[in-house]
């Protein structure tokens, strides 16, 4: 309990000395808000699964060890589904193979897969031939390319892999290598796909393309989240002025808890960003936690001085006694 009383005695005191000094207090506020803030362009999105890992996780380790063997899992998966719902027609082994060689321009792209670049081995007597299980589907015969449906369907490593069952729909997968080095490896490697799924289904309207994959998911997580924040951010920013404007009934008290709200995430992004801290998904939640728990707290402080004040007390001792009641549960 002496503890409290002598915590308290020295926030009056503080308080005390903030309410003398306000206007210098509140520039330097505002000077050290602006220093702390000027970190957040140092603000990374980190889409990696490691962030979420320590360093010196075992499965962890375990994981990438066995990745630096083979390789990563990290991919584009192109899903190409034709009107008719036949893989094997001229036309649509066309788009597969263009969209097959064109993959390859996609950042750190180390394998592409599809039906038609499959190594085909067939035996005639002693010799050996591997060959592409289509190539030029444009000049294919309707016999040869029942042939080449009937091997995939047959090849465990197409059929429900990279083709269905039905062969009604096929993929185009694109083993991506990402380096690790830049934040922005997804955004780019995205950016291409997007950009010949597109392409394809300009030239080929009869044909449907849709992107999916560990490379695009991590990218997705990205985008929502500076969605999240760009859009849900603003509007609750306006939603919490309105509710504390009609609940206080006081325009000053509203405006400066939004400017403690303001500045709250700011220092808080901005120190972030200096100490290269990498959003992920839910990190990139804290503008809005910060935002909720300064508006809390502001709440309480205005509150319990507009009862002082309601009780006879001058603004300046209403403030010293809120600081007084509120700085230890608020802290």
């Amino acid at each position: 309990m002496r503890m409290i009383v002598r915590f308290e005695a020295q926030v009056v005191r503080f308080s005390r000395w903030v309410v003398r000094w306000r206007w210098p207090v509140v520039i330097a506020s505002l000077v050290l808000a602006a220093l702390a803030g000027s970190g957040a362009k140092g603000l990374f999105f980190d889409t990696s699964y490691t962030a979420f890992f320590g360093g010196d996780n075992p499965q962890l380790t375990a994981y990438e060890a066995l990745q630096e063997i083979y390789t990563k899992n990290d991919n584009i998966l192109f899903v190409v589904a034709p009107a008719d719902g036949e893989v094997f027609t001229p036309r649509t082994l066309e788009a597969v193979e263009e969209l097959t060689a064109a993959a390859w321009r996609i950042p750190y792209a180390l394998r592409v897969d599809a039906v038609t670049n499959f190594q085909h081995t067939t035996a005639e007597e002693d010799d050996l031939t591997v060959q592409d299980l289509v190539e030029g589907a444009a000049r294919k015969t309707p016999e040869e390319l029942v042939a080449a449906r009937e091997v995939a369907l047959a090849e465990p490593f197409l059929r429900r892999r990279l083709i269905d069952d039905d062969a009604k729909v096929t993929g185009v997968n694109v083993t991506i290598q990402f380096p690790g080095e830049s934040s922005d490896e997804f955004a780019e490697a995205t950016v291409v796909a997007r950009e010949l799924a597109d392409q394809i289904r300009a030239d080929y309207p009869e044909i449907a393309v849709h992107l999916t994959g560990v490379a695009m998911l991590n990218n997705a997580f990205m985008e929502i989240s500076q969605s999240e924040m760009a859009r849900l951010a603003p509007v609750m920013f306006l939603v919490m002025f309105v509710v504390m404007l009609v609940a206080l009934r006081s325009f000053t008290g509203t405006l400066a808890t939004m400017v403690v709200v303001l500045l709250s995430v700011v220092v808080a992004m901005g120190l972030a960003g200096f100490y290269k801290v990498g959003l992920t998904p839910p990190s990139a939640q804290a503008p809005i936690i910060i935002m909720t728990l300064a508006i809390a707290d502001s709440i309480h402080i205005l509150m319990t001085m507009l009862k002082g004040m309601r009780r006879g007390l001058s603004k300046s001792d209403a403030i010293i006694e809120s600081m007084r009641v509120n700085t230890l549960p608020c802290s």
